[in-house]
């Protein structure tokens, strides 16, 4: 059997994205960062293999000393999130169509999410202190 695949892609389509094996449920971020990026919060669409097409019209922007993102250097869409130490890229959910269904898998950084930000449900919620601190446990530097 055939593994899914979806399809996104920015505003302009310069930028492609197919993600094989998707996850179906969606991880929001609340940090100020994202907050500031995305003008509200960072939903990120994961999945075990992502194919970019048009990945040299994308700008990359390195945010932090472990972070950096990419938005389309055309319409300016968000594309990625990547976390450096392991190399792992998630896409902005809103590129893909399909994850128009999915659930939520969790919610970061809720003590910095803004009040006409909140999302209701029942999924888990971790603070930026419980995110850094699983971080640290599994091996990662913030120093």
């Amino acid at each position: 059997m055939a593994e899914e695949i979806i399809h996104g892609h920015c505003l302009c389509k310069a930028v492609k994205i197919a993600i094989t094996a998707p996850a179906h449920e969606i991880e929001i971020c609340q940090c100020g960062m994202c907050r500031r990026w995305s003008g509200a919060i960072y939903t990120a669409q994961t999945g075990k293999e992502a194919r970019v097409e048009g990945e040299d019209r994308a700008t990359v922007y390195r945010s932090s000393e472990w972070a950096e993102r990419a938005f389309c250097g055309t319409c300016g869409s968000h594309l990625w999130f990547r976390f450096l130490p392991t190399g792992n890229r998630s896409f902005s959910a809103g590129l893909f169509d399909a994850a128009t269904s999915h659930g939520i898998e969790k919610e970061i950084f809720v003590d910095e999410a803004a009040d006409w930000c909140r999302i209701s449900g029942d999924h888990p919620r971790r603070t930026g202190a419980q995110v850094i601190e699983e971080a640290k446990a599994a091996g990662f530097s913030f120093d």
